[in-house]
Protein backbone atom coordinates (compact mmCIF):
# COMPACT_ATOMS: atom_id res chain seq x y z
CA UNK A 1 0.00 0.00 0.00
CA UNK A 2 1.62 3.85 -1.13
CA UNK A 3 0.87 5.90 1.72
CA UNK A 4 -0.47 9.35 0.89
CA UNK A 5 2.59 12.30 1.77
CA UNK A 6 2.30 16.04 2.25
CA UNK A 7 4.74 18.66 2.10
CA UNK A 8 4.00 21.57 4.97
CA UNK A 9 7.51 23.08 4.87
CA UNK A 10 8.58 24.18 8.58
CA UNK A 11 10.98 27.10 9.50
CA UNK A 12 12.78 25.40 11.80
CA UNK A 13 15.69 24.20 9.76
CA UNK A 14 19.55 24.86 8.52
CA UNK A 15 20.30 24.62 4.97
CA UNK A 16 23.88 26.67 5.74
CA UNK A 17 25.54 22.77 6.08
CA UNK A 18 24.53 20.04 3.84
CA UNK A 19 22.87 17.12 6.29
CA UNK A 20 24.81 13.96 6.23
CA UNK A 21 21.75 11.60 6.37
CA UNK A 22 23.52 8.42 7.99
CA UNK A 23 20.62 6.89 9.46
CA UNK A 24 17.58 7.95 11.59
CA UNK A 25 16.65 8.75 15.09
CA UNK A 26 12.29 7.97 15.86
CA UNK A 27 10.46 10.13 18.65
CA UNK A 28 7.17 10.54 18.76
CA UNK A 29 5.04 13.95 19.37
CA UNK A 30 3.57 13.42 22.72
CA UNK A 31 0.83 15.75 20.95
CA UNK A 32 -1.69 15.12 18.35
CA UNK A 33 -0.93 15.39 14.54
CA UNK A 34 -2.36 18.95 14.04
CA UNK A 35 -0.96 20.44 17.42
CA UNK A 36 1.79 19.05 16.15
CA UNK A 37 2.14 20.48 12.67
CA UNK A 38 1.09 23.89 14.29
CA UNK A 39 4.05 24.15 16.73
CA UNK A 40 6.87 22.85 13.97
CA UNK A 41 5.14 25.67 11.64
CA UNK A 42 6.10 28.47 14.42
CA UNK A 43 9.38 29.63 13.86
CA UNK A 44 9.78 30.47 17.64
CA UNK A 45 9.15 26.92 18.49
CA UNK A 46 12.54 26.14 17.06
CA UNK A 47 11.62 22.05 16.97
CA UNK A 48 11.09 20.59 13.93
CA UNK A 49 11.62 16.96 12.34
CA UNK A 50 12.01 15.83 8.48
CA UNK A 51 8.47 14.02 8.61
CA UNK A 52 5.74 13.65 10.91
CA UNK A 53 3.61 9.85 10.51
CA UNK A 54 -0.30 10.34 11.34
CA UNK A 55 -2.17 7.47 13.38
CA UNK A 56 -3.52 6.21 9.59
CA UNK A 57 -0.18 6.22 7.65
CA UNK A 58 -0.42 9.75 6.21
CA UNK A 59 3.17 11.38 6.62
CA UNK A 60 3.87 15.20 6.42
CA UNK A 61 6.87 15.73 5.13
CA UNK A 62 8.51 19.26 6.95
CA UNK A 63 12.18 19.35 6.12
CA UNK A 64 13.62 18.27 3.76
CA UNK A 65 16.14 15.49 4.02
CA UNK A 66 18.97 17.78 2.39
CA UNK A 67 18.72 19.96 5.21
CA UNK A 68 19.40 19.74 8.79
CA UNK A 69 15.71 19.50 11.23
CA UNK A 70 16.17 20.81 14.85
CA UNK A 71 14.93 16.92 16.31
CA UNK A 72 16.96 15.77 18.44
CA UNK A 73 19.20 18.39 20.74
CA UNK A 74 21.52 17.76 22.72
CA UNK A 75 22.45 14.10 21.51
CA UNK A 76 25.03 11.33 21.47
CA UNK A 77 24.99 7.99 18.67
CA UNK A 78 27.77 6.06 18.06
CA UNK A 79 29.96 8.50 20.23
CA UNK A 80 29.15 11.43 17.82
CA UNK A 81 27.33 14.07 18.90
CA UNK A 82 24.98 16.79 17.40
CA UNK A 83 22.82 13.91 16.07
CA UNK A 84 20.64 17.07 14.45
CA UNK A 85 23.77 16.82 11.90
CA UNK A 86 23.77 13.46 10.61
CA UNK A 87 20.47 11.45 12.08
CA UNK A 88 17.68 12.55 10.21
CA UNK A 89 14.01 12.99 12.51
CA UNK A 90 11.19 10.47 12.14
CA UNK A 91 8.39 11.72 14.58
CA UNK A 92 5.20 9.41 15.07
CA UNK A 93 2.31 11.46 15.97
CA UNK A 94 0.92 10.68 19.55
CA UNK A 95 2.90 9.31 22.83
CA UNK A 96 3.85 5.73 22.14
CA UNK A 97 3.42 5.48 26.33
CA UNK A 98 -0.48 6.18 25.81
CA UNK A 99 -0.78 4.19 22.76
CA UNK A 100 0.98 1.52 20.90
CA UNK A 101 2.08 2.44 17.22
CA UNK A 102 -0.47 1.72 14.81
CA UNK A 103 0.05 -1.19 11.50
CA UNK A 104 -0.27 2.16 9.58
CA UNK A 105 2.53 4.15 11.30
CA UNK A 106 4.71 0.92 11.24
CA UNK A 107 3.93 0.08 7.45
CA UNK A 108 4.30 3.75 6.08
CA UNK A 109 7.67 4.50 8.30
CA UNK A 110 8.60 1.38 6.51
CA UNK A 111 7.94 2.32 3.19
CA UNK A 112 9.38 5.88 3.91
CA UNK A 113 12.32 3.84 4.93
CA UNK A 114 12.56 1.76 1.50
CA UNK A 115 12.79 4.99 -0.80
CA UNK A 116 15.84 6.36 1.56
CA UNK A 117 17.68 2.66 2.41
CA UNK A 118 19.80 2.03 -0.35
CA UNK A 119 20.46 5.33 -1.64
CA UNK A 120 21.76 6.29 1.60
CA UNK A 121 23.64 3.00 2.18
CA UNK A 122 21.50 2.47 5.58
CA UNK A 123 21.98 -0.26 7.53
CA UNK A 124 19.93 -0.98 10.92
CA UNK A 125 22.62 -0.06 13.61
CA UNK A 126 22.35 3.17 12.17
CA UNK A 127 18.28 3.32 13.17
CA UNK A 128 17.94 4.62 16.65
CA UNK A 129 15.52 6.45 18.79
CA UNK A 130 15.29 9.60 21.05
CA UNK A 131 15.60 7.79 24.34
CA UNK A 132 19.08 6.27 23.56
CA UNK A 133 20.74 9.19 21.71
CA UNK A 134 19.40 11.69 25.45
CA UNK A 135 19.34 9.15 28.05
CA UNK A 136 17.74 10.46 31.17
CA UNK A 137 16.61 13.61 28.97
CA UNK A 138 14.07 12.20 26.71
CA UNK A 139 11.95 8.96 26.85
CA UNK A 140 10.45 8.63 23.30
CA UNK A 141 9.95 5.72 22.54
CA UNK A 142 8.55 3.64 24.59
CA UNK A 143 10.57 1.19 24.73
CA UNK A 144 8.48 -1.55 23.80
CA UNK A 145 7.07 0.26 20.82
CA UNK A 146 10.89 0.67 20.12
CA UNK A 147 11.62 -2.75 20.35
CA UNK A 148 8.49 -3.21 17.65
CA UNK A 149 9.82 -0.51 15.48
CA UNK A 150 13.19 -2.15 15.15
CA UNK A 151 11.99 -5.67 14.54
CA UNK A 152 10.04 -4.05 11.86
CA UNK A 153 12.58 -2.67 10.28
CA UNK A 154 14.98 -6.02 10.57
CA UNK A 155 12.33 -7.97 9.42
CA UNK A 156 12.26 -5.77 6.30
CA UNK A 157 14.99 -4.91 5.18
CA UNK A 158 17.16 -7.78 6.23
CA UNK A 159 14.50 -10.48 5.53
Amino acid sequence: MAYPAIDRLSPNRDFSRPHERLGVVFHHTACDYDEALALMGDAAYQRSYHVIIREDGLRCTLVPDEAVAWHAGASSFQGRSRCNDFLLGVAFAGDTYRAPLTADQIASALEWLTLRWQPYRWALGGMTDHRTIAPGRKQDLNPAEWNRLRTAIAMHFQG
